[in-house]
């Protein structure tokens, strides 16, 4: 029976986890949106901003931006792996790596997102693996 609540509870507590990332990078990258679009002498509410934005997310929210995050429970969950420690490292790791995966995909040379944008990324993804540890991480 432990088993099976344990596959209930850990996609649940996954999602849970997912939308307080989605939260944090909401609201710390809200600022550094605007700023960008400011920077770019486009109006944030002009069509082409907005495309661009879209697009961008778009990039960033592919699947394949969910699989190092998967890839750190799966590993914490068949280990049994019960610190804190362990998902918010690896969680924060996994987002990290968002900014790199979607420059992967751009053509010409492979540059580094700037600083701000690894910053935002790395909390949310440090929150969202607190969220996930709170709910399933600690009975692994």
């Amino acid at each position: 029976m432990r088993t099976l609540g344990r596959l209930i509870w850990v996609p649940l507590s996954f999602l849970l986890a997912v939308a307080a990332t989605a939260f944090m990078l909401v609201s710390l990258g809200s600022e550094r949106i605007t700023q960008a679009l400011a920077g770019r002498g486009l109006p944030e509410d002009s069509l082409p901003a907005m495309l661009e934005l879209a697009m961008e997310a778009g990039r960033l929210v592919s699947a394949l931006t969910i699989a190092p995050a998967v890839l750190v429970i799966v590993i914490g969950e068949v280990a049994r792996i019960r610190g804190w420690l362990y998902y918010v490292l690896g969680t924060g790791a996994a987002l990290v790596a968002v900014p790199l995966l979607a420059k992967l995909g751009q053509a010409g040379p492979l540059a580094l997102p700037a600083v701000p944008v690894m910053q935002v990324f790395a909390t949310a993804g440090f929150v969202g693996g607190f969220v996930y540890w709170l709910l399933a991480g600690r009975s692994a």
